[in-house]
């Protein structure tokens, strides 16, 4: 089965070789909040922190919008592997990032080409002009999804325990 026979590609999605970025809908919210299991979904997915941003869905519903958070959909199998996120609105043309993947669908590069695509989508918003995320030192992985991505490490908050990696539009780097 293709992507294009297991579920339509719409112009609001993005796509990349190997991924759609889909925006959540309310039904997918409550399936979250309610503990249900619709068959488009991989069997490792909601993860800890898909649960964490469908609750804050119910309280802001705003954010379901075309430039908040996504599901991250494998083409080749039509499933929910995972969800990405930018946390709207801009703050002084800077945009916060967040993602993850099911442990299920971890070392395919998925995140990392997920990044990428929301990153370059949310450069069309007006008045962005940097993307960031902060990121545990103790979490390796994490740093490496952002440097594959394009992300370049700006600074450290010695008193949070991160580290802020940026990207910017090509022709500001």
């Amino acid at each position: 089965m293709t992507d294009t026979d297991s579920f339509p590609v719409t112009d609001a999605d993005l796509t990349t070789d190997r991924l759609v970025l889909r925006s959540w809908t309310p039904g997918e919210v409550a399936a979250v909040l309610e503990g249900a299991r619709p068959a488009h979904w991989a069997e490792d997915f909601p993860a800890e922190g898909d649960h964490v941003i469908a609750g804050l869905f119910a309280e802001h519903p705003a954010w379901l919008d075309r430039y908040g958070h996504r599901q991250i959909i494998e083409r080749d199998s039509g499933l929910v592997v995972g969800s990405i996120g930018l946390f709207w609105p801009p703050g002084d043309g800077t945009l916060e990032i967040g993602y993850g993947i099911v442990p299920s669908r971890r070392g395919r590069g998925y995140a990392p080409e997920a990044t990428r695509a929301l990153t370059e989508y949310a450069f069309t918003a007006p008045g962005v002009h940097t993307v960031y995320a902060n990121v545990e030192p103790s979490n390796p992985s994490s740093i490496r999804v952002l440097e594959k991505a394009g992300f370049r490490r700006a600074d450290a908050d010695p008193g949070q325990n991160t580290a802020r990696y940026h990207a910017t539009p090509p022709a500001r780097r």
